[in-house]
């Protein structure tokens, strides 16, 4: 396949291209592979169908060609259903061909800027402390921030998945072939690592990328720990590693002594998250800290039989401690031909005890058998300890330079990771806790209805059996099937945190949170189950709301004031350290309002929030609802997280990661590294930058928030008006993506809509901001800015009001990163492909007149944009995105155009369409959602 790479980019630099050389030589290398196996496998005539496609499709962009829109059409719906498939295919593995490219070139670009031993850049953990540094934080300061804080990145399933287990690990491979070849291969290993990398691109075009079959909760799990074994079991450690390294680079001195901080955790909703999934129960949640609790003991067995290889010190040579001694002394291990070799032999007895606990937890299978039966250990703690024991003796002993190859780093994971791997979450939604309840109270007697009761009412009635011993449950009682339910998870939930330790589950998140009786249904429920005592005021598990809908955000603060106002409450926040979690949702607010309103009732919430916690003193921990589109609060997590309002970060925070996006971040190591050391970064750098508070600042600050108030209002009756009040829009949105398709993909375990309906209100926030990436419209990242800012110029002196703008851009991180964000969105954005899915609008009329709307505020958005930056570019400020972005559209155009042909045809068939027909559709989803990468 030829290589559109290969030309010249508008806004590309001499220097940017001489940089961009190997990315190019790459994607020409893989490109010409993946034609080479296209010729192979399915023939030329195949191969030139899929180039004279290409070339038609790069006519139709540049509209220089007013023929090749006809001539597009006319070639695709000549193509028979096995032709198109392979189209598809090959379209599709190039987008993911091309990710893996640029991903090496990222690691590629970053090394470079590591050898020249240039200045850290930013987004780094070396910047972050440099800027601290010369803005006066002390060392004891930073190093104070390490060990209060915890930063979890929280990987979720959810329905735009996409990636196959399969597919991942051939595009792994894929990725350390290519890595190869900047080594410098002799002319012999070049040849056979072309060979590799033929290989596996036809192992690629011969294994399925779709499923079948409807993925489980089981079948998510597995998948998601896949990310750990490639990532995250190595890269967490080695990043705690190298952050002491950098705090004594940048500071001086020796490496900091941060003790036992954990402030980088992973956590988990998949097999936790039942909020709108009936597929996940309490066995579930069982069946996934058994498969966490196994690959993380696989991970330590398989570590301390390598550590037993290596450490072959003999007290012949050098001697050890007595805890060592005492240690090897203690092992089952008796062999004669190791008695002057206590460091294996006390690794033998650790193997022993971890084996023994690995089948204690559920583990059915260890790949090397022990020597000798020992007892399992009781927690991580004494394993971490044990092999402390190790690496004190060998530091008291010239073995210092031992310790760090393998043992610091079992060591360190042994304390983040312990026999868990990551905290699970549980959620579910709140009017599921009050039918719970209600039916609980009503067998118990006295309170018929609960439900029917006014909010202070059910307060004080939740209040006084939260003061009661006793329980509300009678095992002499039948109880619906959704209270056994819900009453099992949180038994089970109290059973796990005994079985793996108490960091396996510890919070509770209630979607849909409205009142304060909400969250103390669930303190109750816990209360029930033996998760929360009344007699202590103690509670085992953080009772979280989250606040999703315009409308919660707008409550917030009030419902936490209340909440934490209640004796029981404050007793329950004073056990908890004084910390308090607060989720926000990124998804069903944009959804409800719009993007610059949802991005503004975000920003107004937690500025509340600060306000009461300040006035409470309790620690706020915000959890981040994020998605991958704009849309659902995605875009560059550092910039986001940089951005937050002061006082909303302090050491403190969490947010999801989904669907695609965990590929995206997580399937390389590197990549990950670099991910998770952005996501530190920008968290150290929010908590501690010092900010100005001066009156000056302040009025500015004050002046900005109003403008953004006044836009917010504009924007939010922009979008309403067109997704809630026009006749006709939810007609267009079911003709004019492909949202009916999505539903039928087997992406997740979770159903696409909350209710059987074609109400919007209805749908998951996250395929409807799916369906408008596919189609290139991605109208959740932008519509109503254009309206909201040229009406708010016009009301006003114009010149004055865009100096206004213009100064909040380059002054205000919150307003600039979501310009950053939108300019991203509109840079992905193609009206001319969203005007081919327009077409499948059946209503001629409707199909018209709401596409003009459409076209009209996106004309209106660009201009606007381009007033307050001062460019007519996308991505200026980023032109690595930039480029990378030009450089897929000739591949993933097409798709586009096929999967418009697919639809048409399936529409038109029905009932009666070719099984090859939805999985073409299928199959050019998942390569449309690679080729943008954050669509979920």
């Amino acid at each position: 396949m030829d290589n559109p790479a290969a030309s010249v980019l508008p806004g590309a630099s001499p220097k940017d291209l001489d940089k961009d050389a190997p990315l190019k030589e790459d994607i020409r290398l893989l490109g010409r592979l993946l034609g080479d196996v296209l010729r192979d496998q399915e023939g030329e005539a195949v191969f030139q169908v899929v180039e004279t496609i290409r070339q038609t499709a790069v006519r139709f962009r540049r509209e220089d060609d007013p023929k090749a829109g006809e001539e597009l059409t006319a070639l695709l719906r000549q193509l028979t259903r096995d032709q198109t498939i392979s189209v598809v295919r090959a379209f599709s593995y190039f987008s993911h061909l091309a990710n893996i490219a640029e991903d090496q070139h990222h690691i590629r670009r970053r090394r470079a800027h590591l050898m020249r031993g240039a200045d850290p850049r930013q987004g780094s953990v070396g910047y972050a402390l440099c800027k601290l540094r010369d803005a006066g934080v002390p060392q004891d300061v930073v190093e104070g921030f390490f060990k209060d804080a915890l930063i979890s990145p929280v990987l979720t399933a959810h329905p735009t998945e996409v990636q196959r287990k399969s597919i991942l690990d051939a595009e792994h491979d894929i990725a350390r072939l290519l890595a190869e070849r900047d080594r410098g291969l002799t002319p012999k290993e070049l040849q056979r690592n072309g060979q590799l990398l033929h290989a596996r691109i036809a192992t690629l075009w011969q294994t399925r990328m779709l499923r079948y079959s409807k993925l489980t909760v089981a079948d998510e799990i597995d998948n998601a720990l896949s990310y750990y074994r490639i990532t995250f079991l190595r890269e967490v450690p080695g990043l705690y590693d190298d952050i002491e390294a950098e705090i004594a680079t940048r500071y001086g001195g020796d490496a900091p002594q941060l003790g036992n901080a954990q402030y980088l955790q992973m956590g988990s909703w998949i097999g936790g998250d039942r909020d709108g999934n009936p597929n996940v129960n309490a066995d579930t949640m069982r069946h996934a800290l058994v498969r966490q609790s196994s690959t993380i003991l696989d991970f330590y067995l398989e570590e301390v039989h390598t550590l037993g290889a290596e450490l072959s010190t003999s007290t012949l040579m050098v001697a050890v401690t007595p805890a060592m001694q005492a240690l090897a002394d203690a092992s089952t291990d008796l062999s004669p031909h190791r008695s002057d070799e206590p460091y294996r032999r006390a690794l033998i007895g650790i193997y022993a005890r971890l084996a023994a606990t690995a089948r204690e937890l559920g583990v059915d299978h260890i790949l090397r058998k022990e020597v000798g039966h020992a007892p399992p250990y009781q927690d991580a703690g004494e394993f971490a300890a044990d092999l402390d024991v190790l690496a004190d003796s060998l530091r008291a002993n010239h073995g210092a330079v031992l310790v760090e190859p393998r043992l610091a780093g079992l060591t360190r994971a042994a304390r983040i990771f312990g026999f868990h791997l990551a905290s699970l979450d549980m959620r579910q939604s709140s009017d599921v806790h009050e039918r719970v309840l209600a039916e609980l109270f009503a067998r118990a007697g006295g309170t018929p209805d609960y439900a029917a009761l006014a909010e202070e009412e059910k307060i004080k009635l939740l209040l006084a059996e939260l003061a009661q011993p006793r329980p509300l449950y009678s095992a002499f009682e039948s109880y619906s099937d959704e209270t056994n339910s819900e009453l099992g998870i949180l038994r089970a939930a109290r059973d796990i945190r005994q079985r793996y330790g108490s960091r396996a589950i510890r919070n509770y998140i209630i979607s849909h949170t409205e009142t304060v009786s909400d969250l103390l249904e669930v303190l109750l429920l816990q209360k029930e189950t033996g998760l929360m005592r009344a007699s202590t005021g103690a509670s085992d598990v953080m009772v979280i709301p989250l606040f999703e809908t315009i409308p919660d955000l707008q409550r917030a603060a009030g419902i936490m004031d209340e909440w934490m106002a209640l004796p029981l409450v404050a007793g329950i926040v004073e056990k908890q350290g004084r910390l308090q979690e607060v989720m926000l949702g990124y998804s069903d607010s944009n959804k409800d309002g719009g993007f610059l309103t949802s991005n503004w009732e975000l920003y107004q919430a937690e500025l509340k929030l600060v306000d009461v916690f300040a006035a409470k003193n309790v620690k706020l921990r915000l959890f981040h609802g994020r998605g991958g589109t704009v849309g659902r609060g995605g875009g560059p997590s550092y910039d986001a997280i940089c951005a937050q309002p002061p006082g909303t970060v302090n050491g403190q925070i969490r947010l999801t990661e989904q669907g695609e996006i965990i590929a995206s971040k997580f399937s390389n190591p590197e990549i990950g590294r670099r991910n998770l050391e952005l996501l530190v970064a920008a968290t150290l750098e929010a908590s501690l930058s010092p900010h100005a508070a001066d009156d000056a600042s302040n009025a500015k600050l004050a002046r900005f928030e109003g403008v953004m108030a006044e836009l917010s209002e504009r924007a939010y009756r922009a979008y309403r008006n067109l997704v809630y009040e026009t006749p006709g829009f939810t007609d267009y949105f079911f003709e004019g993506t492909p949202i009916a398709e999505i539903a039928e993909l087997n992406l997740g375990s979770r159903p696409a809509s909350r209710k059987s309906t074609r109400r919007i209100e209805d749908l998951r926030a996250i395929p409807w901001g799916f369906s408008w990436g596919q189609c290139r419209l991605l109208l959740p990242g932008w519509y109503g800015f254009g309206t909201a800012v040229s009406g708010w110029l016009q009301d006003g002196e114009r010149e004055q009001r865009l100096a206004l703008l213009q100064e909040m851009f380059g002054a205000w991180p919150f307003f600039a990163t979501l310009l950053s964000n939108m300019d991203m969105v509109l840079a992905k954005t193609d009206l001319a492909i969203a005007s081919r899915y327009a077409g499948l609008v059946a209503d001629v009329e409707l199909r018209e007149r709401i596409f003009r709307r459409i076209t009209a505020e996106h004309g209106e958005t660009l201009r606007c944009l381009e007033s307050i930056t001062g460019t007519s570019e996308r991505l200026v400020g980023n032109p690595l995105l930039a480029r990378s972005i030009q450089n897929r559209f000739a591949y993933l155009d097409p798709l586009n155009h096929l999967q418009v042909e697919l639809i048409h045809r399936r529409r038109k068939l029905g009932d009666n369409a070719d099984p090859r027909v939805h999985r073409g559709i299928h199959l050019s989803i998942n390569g449309v959602a690679a080729g943008l990468r954050n669509t979920g």
